[in-house]
């Protein structure tokens, strides 16, 4: 049999758990003929090499800063993935075009069902402006909310996420990152701020009380965040990235392989390589 290939590419990229995540898939489902590697590239970089990729590749996964320098270079983009901005996504067809999609929707959705979330929703809040909070709005739409408060260190910064809002009917106002009875009263709370920048906003977070809804933080090492550390506190629920990362990677194995995805060895695999860091 032929062999295929699949890789995640970025920068950085050394600590990606998308290898741990798709081997074990491979490993469960069979496929001794694929294979998943690592590619450290930039923007600089990534068109030379993506232009040379031969008939063995079937899958990309990309991470920053690379989902939106992909886009150009697509025979086809999903709506999704163009009302979004990004691609995270790269599978090829029978007849060799590329096909973009965004994963990462799908994932910020299941973790956000798997913490009790369902449509429909009537406010949610976002805190944070970058490329994830785009995500959110797509994951949050689909969810059938209609209302989002953005939480940004200024409204020039919240220009993404509002434009994706725009485009899918969402109503968006922005805030500031100190308006923390919004958090308090959201029927759920993605927090998409990175790391450090996260752990400084938590400091500052006022849980007064029971929060309406659950939190989902994107960070997922170490865990618990200390805003999901607050929240689960105060007696609500809360779910770290790992489980958006897991999902949106169990996607990623559907759309490559036309198979559907062993979540469960998916997991066992990524909180391994996470309980040795």
């Amino acid at each position: 049999m032929p062999e295929h290939r699949a890789a995640v590419l970025g920068s950085p990229i050394a600590h990606s758990l998308s290898p741990a995540l798709h081997c074990a898939a491979y490993e469960a489902l069979g496929l001794r003929d694929w294979h998943y590697g690592a590619f450290e590239l930039d923007e600089d970089a990534f068109g030379a090499w993506f232009s040379e990729l031969g008939p063995q590749w079937s899958g990309l996964s990309l991470t920053m800063p690379l989902k939106r320098v992909v886009m150009p270079l697509l025979s086809e983009v999903t709506p999704l993935a163009e009302a979004v901005g990004a691609v995270n996504t790269v599978t090829w067809t029978a007849d060799r075009r590329t096909v973009g999609t965004n994963t990462d929707v799908y994932g910020l959705v299941q973790a956000l069902r798997s913490v009790g979330v369902s449509a429909p929703l009537e406010s949610a809040c976002i805190v944070g402006a970058g490329a994830t909070a785009s995500s959110a709005v797509a994951a949050l739409a689909e969810l059938g909310c209609r209302n989002v408060t953005v939480l940004a260190r200024s409204a020039e910064r919240a220009g993404q996420p509002l434009e994706v809002a725009e485009k899918l009917s969402v109503q968006a106002r922005v805030g500031t990152l100190d308006e923390h009875a919004v958090v308090m009263s959201a029927q759920a709370v993605v927090v998409t701020l990175p790391g450090p920048a996260a752990g400084e906003w938590a400091k500052g977070l006022h849980v007064s009380g029971r929060p309406d809804g659950p939190m989902l933080d994107v960070s997922y090492h170490p865990w618990p965040t200390r805003a999901a550390q607050l929240w689960t506190s105060a007696g609500a629920a809360s779910v770290g990235g790992f489980e958006m990362l897991l999902h949106q990677a169990a996607e990623q194995v559907r759309l490559m392989t036309g198979l559907q995805a062993p979540v469960d060895e998916m997991r066992v695999a990524g909180e391994k390589v996470l309980a040795s860091r």
